[in-house]
């Protein structure tokens, strides 16, 4: 039996209020939605900033740790004296025919000697050699003496240094230029590399 309201038709769950009920709360939620969807539409930007934000520290600290430590401070001055003073001690060694004290002045074992466009004998062999070729007499080992040194540090444990030499002695003089890398071990410089070029 149809209803004769004249404006609709009202079925008979509305007509006690249920289904009226039920269509309000289900507007009020779409409107919630509606809300909740302009306010999520306004809050992206700030979202996308945030996770740029999050990732770019992430990021960051995913690197090596000593890229984020400070760097060390070096006191130019003092180690270039101390480089300074370990070819004055190898000089000094040399001239009073302690081969042992010169040779100190060399990273033991792994000292590389290049000269005469080949590699040379390692620590002990170098040793070996000097206290053969140059032992004995005063004469025959020379007065040594290093001069024009040229040092320039290339980080905390390493430089670079370019020196002139001269060998004074009756028979066989020389002269020449020493190319040496210097490192850093154990808190004392040492030659790593030494290459000469003599005439």
């Amino acid at each position: 039996m149809k209803s004769t309201n004249p404006r609709r038709n009202i079925p008979f769950q509305e007509s006690f209020g249920f289904e009226r009920v039920g269509m309000i709360e289900a507007a009020d939620v779409a409107a919630d939605r509606t809300e909740g969807s302009r306010a999520t539409m306004t809050i992206h930007p700030y979202v996308r900033t945030l996770t740029a934000v999050l990732l770019f520290s992430f990021v960051s600290a995913c690197k090596p740790q000593a890229a984020c430590e400070p760097a060390v401070a070096i006191d130019v001055d003092v180690e270039k004296q101390a480089i300074r003073d370990v070819i004055g001690r190898m000089e000094a060694a040399w001239n009073r025919g302690d081969f042992q004290g010169y040779m100190q002045g060399f990273a033991n074992p792994d000292v590389v000697f290049v000269s005469g466009g080949e590699f040379q004998k390692d620590w002990q062999g170098t040793l070996d050699h000097y206290i053969r070729d140059y032992g004995g007499a005063e004469e025959r080992r020379g007065k040594l003496h290093f001069f024009d040194i040229r040092i320039e540090l290339l980080g905390t444990d390493a430089a670079q240094l370019i020196s002139r030499y001269r060998l004074d002695r009756p028979e066989n003089p020389q002269d020449g230029i020493n190319t040496r890398l210097m490192r850093k071990r154990g808190g004392q410089w040492v030659i790593a590399l030494n290459h000469v070029s003599s005439h």
